[in-house]
């Protein structure tokens, strides 16, 4: 009797697309290893990722707003969420590999940094080879999961985590889907949660955009997501007046939200947490919990302190800073 796996990638040769990636067809992986009975390959990444802990984190790391009162804002993890089920969407509608779509979507943003993209943006200036979330979050499923030994996923989902953010577009089609669904997905619940702080309001998305591209946040999705299926074949791409609006739309949401003072008002204190909690394990590196210090003598102190802080929640970062420079109370 054949495996189960054996069936499913039997079945994705009869009914996915030419162009589709096909998992027994994969590049394999960094450290080879016997293929599971039930689980194809792309499957069992899927799964490596749920079951992370860099996974988990990323419900208490910020999406857009820092510390927000209030239960509906997006989190990373919920944004990881919504832009997987796009791209599952989108990937299905093309015939393309809906299982490696999933484990690129799921893992796309587990290098993220606390407090978004002003850790981010802390940790680059701070750290000598520079810092980029992808780059992390490569670096996160190939060395710093399980204790240093790594998730060993396979290539095609480590080639669409690394570019599901900008320069050359991945080597499969279902990476090239994440990366326009990771946008979809980011501009419009942005938008929404922008709405819920009161920092602009659907009407002041300009008349036109709105025309082009729909008054609700699941009208754009869905003129989005249907032009990307419309449109897409040997590559992923939207309409040209669609992505000309969608243009417009991401630079307006860079003024309105994105450079907003107000929105942006407590990132400045983000970062001087996370520079002041990098200057405090620089100079004592033998704070470093195992396995940083494992790392710091292979590779250096400033490797492991990049990792132990990108790996940080918002919440643990704040406790670790104040722990480490807020007095006790003394109790009367």
């Amino acid at each position: 009797m054949p495996k189960i796996r054996e069936i499913t990638e039997q079945n994705e040769h009869k009914t996915l697309s030419s162009l589709a990636s096909f998992a027994d067809h994969s590049l394999g992986r960094e450290k080879e290893e016997p293929a599971d009975d039930i689980r194809t390959c792309w499957q069992r990444d899927r799964d490596r990722i749920i079951h992370s802990n860099a996974f988990r984190r990323l419900k208490h790391k910020t999406q857009v707003f820092l510390s927000p009162e209030g239960d509906h804002y997006r989190t990373r993890l919920t944004h990881t969420l919504e832009v997987t089920q796009i791209a599952r969407t989108i990937a299905v509608a093309l015939r393309l590999n809906e299982n490696l779509t999933e484990a690129i979507a799921l893992g796309h943003d587990l290098g993220h940094t606390p407090f978004g993209h002003a850790g981010e943006r802390a940790l680059n200036e701070l750290y000598p080879g520079g810092f980029t979330h992808y780059e992390q979050s490569v670096r996160v499923c190939r060395c710093l999961e399980k204790d240093g030994r790594g998730l060993n996923l396979t290539k095609e989902v480590l080639n669409g985590i690394e570019r599901h953010t900008g320069g050359e577009p991945a080597m499969t089609l279902e990476g090239r889907i994440v990366r326009l669904a990771d946008r979809i997905a980011y501009v419009n619940h942005d938008i929404e949660d922008s709405i819920h702080a009161g920092v602009m309001s659907e009407t002041d998305i300009p008349a036109a955009l709105r025309k082009a591209l729909g008054h609700s946040k699941s009208k754009r999705i869905n003129t989005l997501v249907r032009s990307t299926i419309e449109n897409s074949e040997f590559d992923i791409c939207l309409a040209q007046d669609v992505q000309e609006a969608f243009d417009e739309l991401h630079s307006f949401m860079f003024l309105k939200v994105y450079t907003n003072p107000y929105c942006k008002s407590e990132e400045g204190k983000a970062a001087h947490m996370i520079e002041m909690l990098y200057e405090y394990y620089s100079e004592h590196p033998d704070k470093l919990p195992n396995p940083f210090e494992e790392i710091c003598l292979r590779e250096g102190s400033d490797r492991a302190i990049c990792d132990y802080i990108a790996g940080m929640s918002d919440r643990y970062a704040v406790h670790t800073f104040q722990t480490l420079f807020v007095p006790d109370s003394w109790p009367i």
